[in-house]
């Protein structure tokens, strides 16, 4: 049933439901990270872009970062390079950096900023590499050695790094003259090199800097499902961490759950991973009594 089928009473109840949410969280910061099916399909991505909108009419304060990951193999496959994963992280030789600038801090950021202002709202897009507001720092991934258990291995993944230091001094002063940032997960070294940072942890370090009120990840799940598929509505930190260590939780879910932690123990009241593939999720979580996804909270 569409609004316009809705009876006026029903219109009412849900304007009813929403109201102590928005009361609730007036003037707070939400992070929303910007992924999975949501991103490809049109009718997901300005359902989103509207939701962000709405969100800042009624007086909430989002911010947005969004991946990229399928674009960017997208366009490296249409240049001829091969792409080598370790242990879910792209390889990110130079060539492949450049590209995955031109993808996430031009094509993929610029799209969501239109979307956002196409639908009534004032977005402005943003990389890391801004006001050197994102600092970073190489990974080093280290493995142990096949011959030697005491060994370690370190593997190069050229231009992949992890959150080093987050100023948020731009982000404030966008959020507080209306304008909703839209940011792309690049970060600047101290040397001026550029690195590709995962957007799950870019989004969460962000929240824990800003002492936002909630962090929403969206993914391609219905949220964290148990070994039967069933959704987890709820869960603590002690049940992220057995959840991680018997393997329910694994492979692009783990930095989603890894990110959490840390954003709960930094003072985020609630992460919520919810279902991207659903329209207007990010309304249905915030502001109805069922939301649509996996709610994490620091018990």
């Amino acid at each position: 049933m569409t609004m316009q089928q809705k009876t006026p009473h029903q219109i009412a109840s849900v304007l009813t439901e929403a109201l102590p949410y928005i009361q609730r969280f007036k003037n707070k910061i939400i992070v929303v990270k910007f992924g999975g099916n949501a991103m490809i399909d049109d009718k997901l991505k300005n359902s989103f872009a509207c939701d962000i909108v709405l969100m800042k009419s009624v007086g909430l304060t989002p911010i947005v970062v969004h991946g990229g990951g399928p674009q960017i193999g997208d366009l490296l496959t249409k240049l001829g390079k091969t792409t080598d994963f370790i242990d879910g992280m792209r390889v990110t030789d130079s060539e492949t950096m450049d590209v995955v600038e031109m993808v996430l801090g031009g094509l993929v950021n610029k799209e969501i900023v239109n979307l956002i202002n196409q639908n009534g709202g004032k977005a402005v897009g943003l990389t890391g590499k801004d006001a050197n507001f994102i600092r970073a720092k190489k990974i080093e991934l280290k493995k142990i050695a096949v011959d030697d258990s005491e060994a370690f291995e370190i593997i190069d993944l050229g231009h992949v790094g992890e959150v080093e230091t987050i100023d948020t001094a731009i982000l404030d002063m966008l959020s507080q003259s209306d304008f909703i940032p839209v940011i792309a997960p690049i970060g600047v070294g101290e040397d001026g090199r550029s690195y590709n940072i995962n957007a799950d942890l870019v989004a969460g370090k962000l929240a824990e800097e800003l002492n936002a009120e909630k962090l929403i990840l969206l993914t391609n799940t219905a949220g964290i499902l148990d070994k039967q598929g069933e959704l987890l509505t709820g869960l603590s930190l002690t049940d992220i961490e057995a959840l991680i260590a018997d393997g329910t939780i694994s492979s692009g879910m783990i930095p989603k759950t890894r990110c959490a932690p840390e954003a709960l123990k930094g003072g985020v009241t609630s992460v919520h991973i919810i279902d991207g593939r659903v329209e207007h999720a990010v309304l249905l979580e915030l502001f109805t009594d069922q939301g649509v996804g996996t709610l994490l909270l620091n018990l």
